[in-house]
């Protein structure tokens, strides 16, 4: 018997409903079906009593989920899309995102889609799109203190209420540079329309092999994205007070002076589902307006 798995929003009523019919729909098939939520991908943040609040990368996997699985749907927004690749990425479960949120920018289509659709993707005639995530890992004393998967971006910054930061980085093996800034993102090419884009970042396509620096609101006019291998890692060291460290909008840690922040390309892919070819300009279009008519354009006689 074939088995999928089912990772969706439990605090979405649209995703409850398409839970139940795509369920359905699978065991009406013969497939088995393993289900679990969005929330086992949410690491939570530190609290002020507690700076580290870590669970291991590899410990997120729900039960159930295993390399018997053929492949999951993710049944949410953007930020299901996210928690399900922090749990499945390390087992290889290529994922087929479904939108039953808002935006979904990271999503392939909506639930009334993937009932028009459903002998396709049960029968395999899907392409496999591989996207790079970051392993992001905060280091103590030498010791690893927190660690997390990023699909999109991990971003530092100060707290509220705080002054301009310092950070010093590190990218492979070049020497350090200091920045001055509100904050800095580091960013994955799916990343790039996403907080990076928001703090004056470029685009990337999908597929280029590189990694994204963007400080936010800096404090100089020579302090500019970045953008670089994702063959080199980075490291990262705040010269200010205590900062917070976010991934993917999801988890917190506190990071202080003595802590040392390390990202790098992570192992593990983020596997999407594609019942149609990837077409990524579209999908700015569609998403985020880019490259339509501008309409108040003159007429040209």
């Amino acid at each position: 018997m074939p088995k999928a798995g089912i990772i969706y929003n439990d605090q979405k009523p649209s995703a409850l409903s398409a839970l139940a019919i795509l369920r359905s729909a699978f065991e009406s098939r013969g497939w088995e079906v393993v289900v679990a939520t969005g929330e086992g991908g949410i690491l939570g943040y530190a609290t002020s009593d507690s700076s580290v609040c870590r669970t291991p990368i590899d410990r997120l996997t729900p039960p159930g989920f295993d390399e018997d699985v053929v492949f999951a749907v993710a049944l949410g927004g953007d930020g299901t899309v996210l928690s399900a690749f922090r749990q499945l990425a390390p087992i290889r479960i290529p994922v087929l995102a479904v939108n039953t949120g808002h935006l979904g920018f990271l999503t392939e289509l909506l639930i009334d889609d993937l009932t028009l659709q459903l002998d396709a993707l049960l029968t395999g005639e899907y392409e496999i799109e591989n996207r790079t995530m970051l392993t992001v890992q905060v280091y103590r004393d030498h010791n690893i203190v927190w660690e997390a998967l990023c699909l999109n971006e991990m971003v530092i910054h100060r707290e509220p209420l705080t002054s301009m930061c310092h950070f010093e980085v590190e990218i492979g093996r070049h020497g350090r540079v200091d920045i001055a800034a509100d904050g800095i993102i580091l960013s994955t090419p799916t990343g790039s329309t996403a907080y990076a884009l928001s703090a004056g970042g470029p685009v990337i396509t999908p597929g280029i092999p590189v990694i994204q620096m963007t400080p936010i609101c800096p404090h100089s006019l020579a302090s500019r994205t970045l953008v670089f291998s994702n063959m080199e890692p980075v490291t990262i060291f705040p010269v200010a007070d205590r900062v917070m460290m976010v991934a993917d909008g999801n988890a917190g840690c506190y990071i202080t002076p003595q802590d040392t922040v390390r990202v790098e390309k992570s192992p593990y892919a983020a596997r999407f589902v594609r019942l149609r070819p990837p077409e990524f300009l579209d999908l700015l279009r569609d998403k985020l307006g880019w490259g339509t008519t501008h309409a108040a354009k003159p007429n040209v006689h």
